[in-house]
């Protein structure tokens, strides 16, 4: 009998230790019960601030916000009829079926009855102004306003990016604990770059509920709460007339165009073409979604950011810096140099020779630039030939990227490429230990072979000739909130050549004998073309130049894909952007060089997939 009494006592003993421990689990180490618990009686609202506006130089927008509005509906106050159901699918454009389904999926979850719950995302204003009036006579629905982001204009858009809801992957990885599920963040150009000063600071109030989640009124009088704080606008550097007229004279063309101040390094102008209209990828949901796939899907990678991003060879563009490091590194002499051009190793066009440094930039010719590159590479500064040519080769590459070529500038756009320069290991690799002599490498000389760069970087290097040796890092932003651009934006990079040797090359590009087009009266256009070759098709057209040669306002880059020579094509288009921006119109005799340029088709017609219209 006594054991028997133990045996119980045990028993008893066992169910209350257990549930002792659950409840200890529960009251004190289970995070979710206590927030479930405070949920009954505080609700945290986060309130989203408006996201800051984008201009232009000028002070046209660029970026706006543009009102959208949910459906709301909260099961526990429908009251809903078959004659009901039927006019709010008409209401909604929406089958039945379809309604229902919403409705019960919705109501499924038994904490959804007594709370607004999302049934329509997003209606625009014309859409939500077709049912607000009948709207409201259904108990249970209500619309809350949202804002997205609009795009007045439609151009820009690889540059300005676009926002997007975050991914579960990203919040995952977050670290900031700033965005939650339904946020929305920049994920491309501008929008991304910017995200933390774009995005403001949120704001939160607290308010009391019961048990079905029913609104009784603030928590504390609002002791707690906090008001949102709008994001920051930006003032960009583009000149959004400038930018659409270079818009105009790309269409149905493949390229890039970048333009830059030289004296702040601002960027006037970046497009890559061909684009798309940036509003496709604006909002939520479905249709977006679907343009984003085919937008990607597109052969002409209207997503892609040719200028910042496409890895080209420079062609003979590149011919003004290995002038600039021959005169530097004393090979090359401004006065004494001559040589012939006998069409060795290479063909060449129609030209004078014997020619100078200024001669061999205006001409354009290739077998100077091959002799050119022997003298810099082969300076003897080693008795062993093998070494001399591998000790100059990673001189010279030291040399170029004071450029800002061969590296990423750092400018304020994610995703930029750095472009390629070889040096002696980049051979080292390339012929597998097998020893390599200047007759691999001489296509380098002029912007071929291994040597690849961007769009921008070309621009950069017009900017670095115009300035005669200096250059600020290209940005896109150059106001931020009324502070002005980031710090990094405002420092001067200098390239390690003597001032002369940039004016010579200068003066030289104002007497390009190759790019009669580009010719502007009484502007003083120095540039210089260049005519890549691609192993994919008909060779790019390319042009780097600035104007005027005094105290110059521009510096530009042209690429036109598969369009030939760099006179042809990249040279006019460029001139006359340079115009536009200087006089504010294109002169009258080079009003046919404007036409020829607006109505040429360059691109082999393909099949382009067909995008959701934006509203």
């Amino acid at each position: 009998m006594a054991e028997r009494k133990w045996y119980i006592v045990g028993g008893f003993t066992l169910i209350f230790i257990l549930y002792a421990v659950i409840l200890l689990n529960i009251q004190v180490f289970s995070s979710d019960y206590k927030r479930q618990a405070n949920a009954n009686m505080v609700d945290r609202i986060v309130e989203y601030p408006l996201r800051g506006m984008i201009y232009d130089r000028d002070g046209r927008i660029l970026v706006n916000n543009a009102p959208v509005f949910d459906v709301m509906v909260t099961p526990k106050q429908l009251h809903l009829n078959e004659e009901d159901t039927v006019l709010l699918c008409q209401l909604f454009e929406m089958e039945r079926v379809e309604f229902r389904d919403r409705l019960q999926k919705i109501a499924a979850d038994k904490y959804s009855w007594y709370k607004p719950n999302l049934f329509l995302k997003q209606l625009t204003k014309m859409e939500y102004a077709k049912i607000q009036d009948q709207l409201i006579r259904y108990k249970g629905f209500e619309v809350v306003p949202k804002t997205i982001r609009e795009y007045p204009h439609t151009s820009l858009a690889n540059a300005l990016g676009y926002i997007k809801e975050v991914s579960k992957s990203f919040l995952d990885k977050d670290t900031t604990e700033y965005y939650g599920q339904g946020d929305l963040i920049g994920k491309v150009g501008v929008e991304y770059f910017y995200e933390k000063e774009l995005r403001g600071k949120r704001g939160v109030s607290y308010v009391m509920k019961n048990v079905k989640g029913q609104t009784k009124g603030k928590f504390r009088s609002g002791e707690f709460d906090t008001l949102p704080e709008v994001g920051m606008d930006l003032v960009s550097s583009i000149d959004l007339e400038l930018q659409q007229y270079a818009e105009l004279l790309m269409q149905n063309k493949r390229g890039a165009v970048v333009a830059i101040e030289p004296s702040t390094g601002e960027i006037l102008t970046m497009l890559s073409a061909p684009s798309y209209d940036p509003n496709l990828l604006t909002g939520e949901g479905r249709r977006v979604s679907r343009n984003y796939v085919k937008l990607n899907d597109d052969p002409d990678k209207p997503l892609f950011n040719r200028a910042m991003q496409s890895r080209y060879p420079p062609g003979s563009t590149f011919k003004t810096v290995m002038s600039l490091i021959g005169m530097q590194e004393g090979v090359l002499d401004t006065t004494y140099t001559r040589f012939p051009c006998a069409g060795e190793p290479v063909k060449c066009h129609d030209h004078p020779s014997p020619l100078s440094i200024a001669g061999a930039v205006q001409n354009s010719c290739n077998p100077w630039y091959y002799k050119a590159i022997r003298k810099i590479m082969l300076q003897h500064k080693d008795p062993d030939p093998n070494k001399d040519l591998k000790m100059n080769m990673d001189h010279w590459q030291k040399m170029v990227k004071e450029f800002g070529l061969g590296r990423k500038l750092g400018i304020d756009l994610p995703y930029e490429k750095g472009g390629l320069i070889p040096n002696a290991a980049y051979y080292d690799r390339a012929y597998n230990g097998r020893q390599w002599k200047i007759s691999n490498v001489y296509s380098i000389s002029i912007g071929q072979g291994e040597i690849l760069a961007m769009p921008i970087q070309l621009a950069n290097l017009a900017a670095t000739i115009a300035n005669r040796g200096y250059y600020y890092t290209p940005h896109i932003i150059k106001d931020i909130g009324g502070a002005g651009p980031k710090e990094q934006y405002s420092e001067k990079n200098v390239v390690n050549i003597k001032r002369d040797y940039f004016d010579y090359v200068a003066r030289a590009m104002s007497g390009v004998k190759t790019a009669r087009l580009a010719m502007i009266p009484d502007i003083a256009i120095c540039g210089k073309t260049g005519t890549a070759q691609n192993p994919h098709g008909k060779d790019h057209s390319i042009f780097m130049a600035f104007a005027p040669l005094d105290k110059p306002k521009i510096a530009i880059a042209v690429y036109v894909e598969n369009a030939g020579f760099g006179g042809t094509w990249a040279a006019p288009i460029a001139s006359l952007i340079m115009e536009k921006y200087i006089r504010g119109e294109i002169s009258e005799p080079r009003k046919w060089i404007e036409k020829r340029m607006l109505e040429a088709d360059l691109m082999e017609k393909k099949e382009t997939p067909k995008v959701a219209k934006a509203h």
